[in-house]
């Protein structure tokens, strides 16, 4: 029986970005153990359902502390030489980094890390980066060297990414394979009759600037300016990452009227009743929110960057707008309301693009053979 340890940095999100990929791996015989710093009774319940043990690590998900970081490393190394398995798989850019050294250390025979996104530090901000962030990016990079090159394979999501760690000796070229999306399951996800009345564009994400929130907003600001009864949804959390949004600056703009914010809540609900999908970020992997919202038969406005590109055909799904911009991004809301017959027929194309590219038992079988040969 091959024996597996994935480390993550956030037990919700093993269950939500991995869940899938966990039962279809225990259904076929591998020992699957999941690492994760935050369980709790109900988490420990669900990745039990799928087949898998959960495992305790101490892990802090954002910050930079050398001392407390050295110690989560020895501490990771410990377990991983206790449960001694044959495949390490890490994901998310802490767990990737030190879960995949601490892998090394522990003498795990094969070590997979995966590159879900270039992350916070190295996202555009759109201003000239100040000496802290220069300084934070430039040794997050040299872990990114000095951990990849300590794994046997790298898996990315989007071709940009792939390029740019290779250009900048972040990762091996031989090491480096391309998943193109972790995908969704078709069953699960649905396709939904469209919604025109009212007109209802829906942001799902971490509650942080660079998810283009605050370009969304002032688009939002534009167009309800002469399409009054047009909704705008935000979900999402708040966040503890540096580009995080307050609470108060999303109150304000609920306060106003000018999207609704219900917080973090289970996201299938509101794309039933979505029109239109919307993600203005600055940079993603390949974002599941979208392949999501695909899956379900809806139209997607997006911005033409690294992994959202790739979810988008323009004129043909949806439309792809330049990042931080609020003109462009108010003027692609208002070709649907301008024509809500864009809203069904973009949305069929969607489907029929998340069956062909995000298919997530096929995803799953591209990714299993990486890991267990």
């Amino acid at each position: 029986m091959t024996r597996l340890v994935i480390v993550s940095h956030h037990a919700v999100d093993l269950l939500k970005f991995r869940g899938p990929l966990i039962r279809d791996l225990a259904a076929s015989g591998v020992r699957v153990r999941c690492l994760a710093p935050d369980y709790d009774a109900a988490t420990r319940a669900e990745l039990a359902a799928l087949g898998a043990e959960p495992v305790d690590y101490s892990l802090r998900r954002t910050g930079m502390n050398p001392l407390r970081d050295l110690v989560d490393v020895v501490g990771l190394v410990r377990i991983l030489r206790r449960l001694a398995p044959d495949v390490v798989f890490a994901f998310s850019t802490k767990p990737m980094i030190y879960g995949t050294l601490a892998a090394w250390l522990a003498g795990v025979p094969k070590r997979v890390a995966m590159v879900e996104g270039a992350g916070y530090l190295f996202t555009p901000s759109g201003e000239r980066p100040g000496w802290r962030r220069r300084l934070l990016r430039s040794g997050v990079g040299a872990l990114y060297r000095v951990a990849l090159g300590r794994a046997h394979r790298v898996v990315f999501l989007n071709p940009d990414d792939q390029r740019e760690f290779v250009e900048q000796g972040l990762a091996a070229r031989d090491k480096s394979v391309l998943l193109g999306g972790i995908g969704v399951d078709l069953q699960v996800w649905t396709e939904a009759p469209p919604v025109t009345e009212p007109m209802c564009f829906l942001l799902v994400g971490r509650l942080l600037r660079e998810k283009g929130i605050v370009e969304y907003v002032a688009a939002a600001r534009q167009v309800k300016a002469a399409y009054p009864q047009t909704r705008f949804v935000l979900l999402g959390g708040l966040d503890s990452n540096p580009g995080a949004l307050s609470r108060a600056q999303v109150q304000a703009w609920a306060d106003e009227g000018l999207l609704e914010w219900p917080g973090y809540v289970p996201v299938r609900p509101w794309l039933m009743r979505a029109s239109v999908f919307v993600l203005p970020s600055y940079r993603e992997g390949v974002p599941l929110s979208t392949q999501e919202a695909m899956a379900m038969g809806r139209p997607v406005i997006t911005t033409d960057v690294p992994g959202c590109r790739e979810t988008v055909r323009d004129g043909v799904n949806g439309y792809r707008v330049p990042a931080r911009d609020a003109d462009a991004l108010a003027a692609a809301m208002r070709q649907f309301l301008k024509d809500a017959g864009r809203v069904a027929s973009m949305g069929r194309a969607s489907r029929r693009m998340a069956e062909a590219c995000f298919d997530v038992r096929k995803i799953n079988q591209k990714l299993a053979a990486w890991l267990l040969r």
